[in-house]
């Protein structure tokens, strides 16, 4: 199901990695270099709305990019965050999962957008 208006149902590219009920992008206000996003093909406000075959999809491509930031920004510490609902600082109502690569001498942020 799409949503008129919401930035996750529409006009995206999927990169670096999809399954069937499942895609990621990067971040367009990375945290860090990398900053990418797993993104239910539904429409459904949190991860916990998912049903439990496109829960576990979102969480099969974290997963698949876990070895990226190894790769391609040299660090082994990645940060996986959900913001789920307003009061946990979620600005789109689309089931993610932020996956933010980690420095040692980088500071985490207060919360990831």
């Amino acid at each position: 199901m799409k949503a008129s208006g919401c930035p996750f149902c529409h006009n995206l590219e999927p990169q670096p990695a999809s399954n069937h009920h499942a895609f990621s992008i990067l971040d367009s206000r990375p945290v860090s270099p990398g900053h990418s996003l797993v993104i239910s093909r539904n429409h459904a406000p949190t991860v916990f709305d998912l049903p439990p075959v496109e829960y576990a999809a979102c969480f099969e491509l974290v997963r698949q990019l876990r070895g990226l930031p190894v790769q391609k920004w040299k660090t082994k510490s990645l940060s996986v965050v959900m913001n789920c609902g307003a009061e946990a600082n979620q600005t789109i109502q689309h089931a993610h999962i932020h996956l933010a690569p980690r420095q040692r001498d980088a500071p985490l942020p207060p919360a990831l957008p």
